[in-house]
């Protein structure tokens, strides 16, 4: 089981934690929501929790709790630029649909 994170995301979240002077990664997770069941959750992380699953990529300290585990592994987070619009972008092997607005996906 793995996440990685891309050249690109990995510059992005140490940009970031460096302008702001603490952090040590991201947690990524899933929450239920949406019209397809399920909306990635992502946040920058001061410090892991105890039972998060801990993964480094780029180095990049990747942050997961478990009960989302099963739905992100295999994922990649990659940062992308399209036009004036710019984000993470997930590339995620589990997902088998997504609602027609972006929003949510189902497993």
């Amino acid at each position: 089981m793995s996440v990685t994170v891309t050249e690109a995301a990995a510059k992005h979240v140490h940009k970031y934690l460096a302008r702001r002077g603490k952090g040590v990664g991201v947690r990524l997770g899933v929450k239920t929501t949406g019209c397809s069941g399920l909306a990635y959750k992502l946040e920058y992380a001061d410090a892991a929790a105890p039972d998060d699953v801990v993964y480094e990529s780029q180095g990049v300290q990747v942050l997961i709790e478990p009960k989302s585990l099963p739905y992100l592994d295999g994922t990649v987070l990659d940062f992308v630029r399209e036009g004036l619009n710019e984000g993470f972008k997930f590339s995620n092997p589990n997902e088998r649909d997504r609602c027609g607005c972006g929003e949510s996906f189902r497993v």
